[in-house]
């Protein structure tokens, strides 16, 4: 019924053999999951190996579901070899997006937690605390530490709470095909821009063209609108478009200038 093409077929069984391997124990996480540069835990490797890696049956099954109905029809058009070039370019350029701006992001983090270990206060706590690690901590202690502000039991606490926040967004990875994915989608709607498409949340069909611009602009309001405990690496999704495009252009360029 599928007409699968040989190089998608091959990804589609890496990243399930890989996701697999993860769940036994035999791959882990943190070895092969992106981790920020600055980090202990940071391998080059990474950089490649956490787009076969992913947090969840759901996280693989729609991953894999976009390269099982995308993927087909560009290796067709630019063949298997090329095509994992383009797969594996957009996943890069994601994780290179995603890690610039996860660079910004922990700057600013850390700022936050040196003000606050210099100025200890309950208000400023309960918002470092609701904006990083909402839902992750005992809101008790910090309704506690409102009543008893100079308390130094409970000031030592909170410090020693901002710290473990600090060291944990900064080695928190990430994984996933997600990036190379989003590539796909945006080579989808430039190569095939007006072929209609008909999605399971739409009662009526979308043109390619139309559906890769509004995905992509929700993933830019998201990616600058991020509401505490959103895990989603939307700059990965971005970064994976935006190389995506570039590549495409590209290749255009080249392949109609040798037509000359």
């Amino acid at each position: 019924m599928f007409n699968i093409t040989p190089m998608v077929r091959n990804l589609l069984i890496i990243n399930v053999v890989v996701y697999l391997l993860q769940l036994s124990g035999v791959i882990s996480v943190e070895t092969f999951a992106l981790h920020y540069f600055g980090s202990d835990y940071f391998r080059p490797i990474q950089l490649f190996s956490h787009m076969f890696m992913h947090g969840s049956w759901g996280h693989i099954f729609s991953n894999m579901f976009s390269l099982f109905i995308f993927g087909p029809m560009l290796e067709r058009f630019w063949g298997p070899q090329r095509f994992l070039a383009f797969y594996l370019i957009t996943g890069l350029g994601a994780s290179l997006l995603y890690s610039g701006v996860r660079g910004y992001e922990l700057n600013q983090l850390e700022e936050e937690a040196m003000t606050y270990m210099a100025n200890p206060d309950p208000g400023r706590f309960y918002s470092f605390m609701e904006d990083n690690y909402s839902g992750g901590y005992e809101r008790t202690f910090a309704i506690e530490y409102q009543r008893n502000p100079d308390n130094q039991a409970y000031i030592e606490e909170s410090k020693e709470a901002v710290r473990y926040v600090f060291s944990r967004m900064y080695n928190s990875p990430m994984l996933g095909a997600s990036g190379a994915v989003f590539g796909i989608l945006m080579a989808f709607g430039l190569l095939f821009p007006n072929l209609e498409l008909m999605l399971l949340f739409l009662p009526v069909p979308i043109k390619a063209k139309y559906f890769v611009l509004f995905y992509g602009a929700y993933e830019l309001y998201t990616g600058f609108n991020r509401t505490p405990g959103d895990n989603v690496a939307h700059f990965a999704h971005l970064g994976g478009m935006l190389f995506a495009y570039i590549l495409v252009k590209m290749w255009q360029r080249n392949d109609y200038q040798d037509n000359i």
